[in-house]
């Protein structure tokens, strides 16, 4: 068992839009990801993802809904096969929860895309 200090597992990596995979548990993976600008709409058709901002501003833009609004220490969980993309406009220090092996782009591939997991160092 190991503990996981957010703000210096933050500190080990720059590159933004790329989660790594900090812990795993029943079958979920616990990954951190530092974001800037706007992702890509996407959908995760089997799978519900919860976003919690540690540090900064974070907006899921939906759809068919209101977009959402997080500053740091709220998350918000959007549920399997409803359309989003993750927004911020300063960086900022985000927590996802969703089942391993989950892919980040959803049904989408672009340049974002990443092909296998990369783990917090």
């Amino acid at each position: 068992m190991e503990k996981v200090a957010l703000t210096e597992a933050f500190a080990t990596f720059d590159e933004q839009w790329s989660p790594r995979v900090a812990g795993e548990l029943n079958g979920q993976a616990v990954k951190l990801a530092k974001v800037e600008g706007e992702f890509v709409w996407h959908q995760h058709d089997d799978a519900d993802e919860l976003f919690f901002v540690h540090d900064g501003a974070l907006t899921i833009e939906l759809r068919d809904e209101p977009d959402v609004h997080l500053d740091a220490g709220e998350f918000v969980v959007v549920p399997r096969g409803v359309e989003h993309r993750p927004v911020a406009d300063e960086e900022a220090q985000i927590l996802l929860f969703e089942p391993s092996g989950t892919k980040n782009t959803g049904n989408v591939e672009s340049e974002l895309t990443q092909t296998e997991e990369k783990r917090l160092e």
